[in-house]
């Protein structure tokens, strides 16, 4: 309120001249385009509100808050046609990935990163090709799947169950074969994920962190030190894949995804055991074949393809020092 809109094109902010500044009554009849009363109440009362609409045509993610210049509101769109990971360019070995029968599969990477996109694309290949029942919990439902080969059932935390670790819980005996979770945010969460992963469930969940041996130094960090040695040995059993994803813009305006793809190899398990997390890193440069690749390198491919200027790859890159040897040919 109290501002013109703006929009998002390719990650850059644009302000939409032709409109005038909003009002209170406009923004008013805005939120009662896309929330229900109930809705609007819960964002009064709590003066925030995270949701999602159905247009038919478009779901869009919601999100209200409150401010010094007044309440504000931020549209995400989620197209309703799903992209395929063909369409994405995504590795290879994601799809590998989506045969496993049981194991945990974390994908992560800072809001506006495409975890979500690239998540449903997983679990598009699983529903086209794999006679799997898929239980989603989110929070809100974000891309919506038809049942076609699999049989794919959507639950939205505050909708259709109170919490995540509760909706996990009950899934357990929901007889699914993939349960994927919208968010791990606490210790519990994560003990049911990893008790799912090892009892025969393939669990796919989000964190938000950059890199993969980040996300393993974050999930270690909900446990208590003491609990670690076997926190360790628990993941180690269970982990199947982190894939970490960030998103860049390419030279033709466009904007296109870079991975840190890490497979559990029986190596990989023994340095999360031992704790030895930094040689994980060398693994990652050294095992093109098992399907891994450090964002660096992911970014230096698309440089070497021409997709990106050296100043993205740069920009983007977690280690610029490296980046930096990766492109002048010294690694």
């Amino acid at each position: 309120m109290n501002e013109t809109p703006r929009y998002r094109q390719r990650g850059d902010i644009t302000t939409l001249e032709e409109y005038p500044v909003t009002d209170l009554n406009t923004f008013i009849s805005w939120m009662h385009e896309c929330m229900t009363d109930e809705e609007i109440r819960q964002f009064q009362n709590h003066l925030d509100f995270d949701g999602a609409y159905d247009f038919g045509f478009v779901r869009i993610r919601i999100n209200v808050f409150d401010s010094l210049a007044g309440p504000a509101m931020v549209l995400r769109l989620i197209p309703s046609k799903i992209q395929t990971l063909e369409q994405l360019n995504a590795p290879e070995v994601f799809k590998d990935i989506c045969h496993y029968h049981k194991g945990l599969i974390l994908v992560t990477g800072p809001t506006g990163s495409g975890k979500s996109t690239t998540m449903a694309a997983m679990i598009d290949y699983m529903n086209r090709n794999i006679a799997h029942h898929i239980i989603t919990i989110e929070d809100p439902v974000e891309f919506v799947h038809k049942s076609q080969k699999a049989l794919i059932k959507h639950r939205e935390v505050g909708r259709h169950t109170l919490e995540f670790k509760n909706a996990l819980k009950a899934a357990l005996r929901e007889d699914p074969d993939v349960m994927l979770v919208g968010e791990i945010r606490d210790q519990e969460t994560m003990n049911i994920a990893l008790k799912a992963a090892s009892t025969g469930h393939l669990v796919m969940g989000t964190l938000h962190t950059n890199s993969a041996v980040k996300t393993i130094e974050r999930v270690m960090g909900m446990f208590k030190p003491e609990e670690q040695p076997a926190f360790r040995v628990a993941l180690s059993e269970s982990l199947v894949a982190i894939v970490a994803q960030g998103l860049c813009k390419t030279t033709d305006d466009k904007r296109t995804a870079f991975h840190d793809i890490l497979i559990a190899t029986d190596a990989v398990k023994e340095y999360v055991v031992k704790g030895q997390l930094d040689e994980i890193t060398q693994i990652m440069l050294r095992s093109d074949f098992d399907g891994m690749i450090t964002m660096n390198k992911a970014l230096y491919n698309l440089y070497l393809e021409g997709r990106i200027t050296e100043e993205t790859a740069l920009e983007k890159s977690p280690t610029p020092n490296e980046m930096a040897q990766f492109l002048r040919g010294r690694i």
